[in-house]
C-alpha cells in the first residue's frame, strides 16, 4: 500500500533489520488487545496471509469471505483484508480477548508496532512510536518477534509480492477498463482463490506462480 507519511512523525527515526533489536517487548500483549480493534480496513492479506487462515479454520477462501474478510481495491488491485465485526473488532479474537489464530495470524499482525518501509528492490522495518499503548516495552530481535519459519524465504516472498503488486499497479494505469477487470481477477483467481497445496512448500508454489503471472502480464 502507498502511503505518504513523515517518518519523523511516526517512528523512531531508525531503520532495522530482523536480526536487530527493538523495544518490542510487551508481557505478551496481557489484559491489551487495542490493536486488534477499529482497524477498518487496514490489515490487507497477502497470499501467505490466506494460506495460513486456511489452515488454522479449515475454511476456504470463499467461506473465509462470509464473515472473517473481505475485498477491496488497494491501489488499483483488488486484495482481501481482515473484515472487522459488528463490535469493530477482529472477528478472530476470542472471548478472553486472545488471538484464536496466534500460531496462523497475518504477517501485518506479526510485525506490529513495526512497519516495513521499502526501497531500492528491498524494504527494512521501522518502529511506530505511537500505535502500541503498552508502556516499558523491553528490547526483543525483531526476527523472535515475527515469529515466522524461515525468515529469510519470508523476506524475499514480503519483497517479491510487494514489488510485484507495484508492477501490476503500474500496469493498470495504462490499461482499458474491461482489461483492468481480467488482470485484477487473474490475480486474484491465481493467488487467492486457487488454493496452495498444504503438502507442498508454500514457497516454491509460490514462486512458481509469480514466474507465471509476470510472464501473463508482461511485468
Amino acid at each position: 500500500m502507498k502511503r505518504n507519511i513523515d517518518l519523523a512523525e511516526i517512528s523512531d527515526g531508525k531503520f532495522y533489520t530482523t536480526n536487530d533489536l527493538a523495544k518490542l517487548g510487551c508481557n505478551d500483549c496481557i489484559g491489551c488487545s487495542k490493536c486488534c480493534e477499529n482497524m477498518g480496513v487496514s490489515i490487507i492479506l497477502d497470499p501467505l496471509d490466506i494460506h495460513r487462515l486456511t489452515i488454522a479454520t479449515g475454511l476456504t477462501f470463499e467461506q473465509l469471505l462470509i464473515d472473517k474478510i473481505e475485498l477491496n481495491i488497494v491501489d488499483g488491485v483488488i486484495l482481501p483484508n481482515i473484515k472487522m465485526n459488528q463490535k469493530n473488532i477482529c472477528p478472530f479474537l476470542n472471548e478472553e480477548n486472545r488471538c484464536s489464530i496466534h500460531e496462523h495470524r497475518p504477517g501485518f499482525c506479526r510485525i506490529f508496532p513495526l512497519a516495513r518501509i521499502y526501497e531500492n528492490n528491498d524494504f527494512r522495518y521501522i518502529l511506530q512510536i505511537h500505535e502500541c499503548q503498552k508502556e516499558q516495552k523491553t528490547k526483543l530481535k525483531i526476527k523472535n518477534w515475527i515469529c515466522t519459519d524461515d525468515i529469510n524465504r519470508n523476506h524475499s516472498f514480503i519483497n517479491n509480492w510487494h514489488y510485484f503488486l507495484l508492477s501490476v499497479s503500474q500496469k493498470l494505469s495504462a490499461e482499458s477498463e474491461s482489461s483492468i477487470k481480467q488482470i485484477t481477477m487473474f490475480i486474484l483467481n491465481m493467488f487467492y482463490l486457487t488454493p496452495f497445496r498444504k503438502d507442498i512448500d508454500f514457497y516454491d508454489i509460490f514462486n512458481e506462480r509469480l514466474k507465471n503471472a509476470r510472464s501473463a502480464l508482461d511485468i
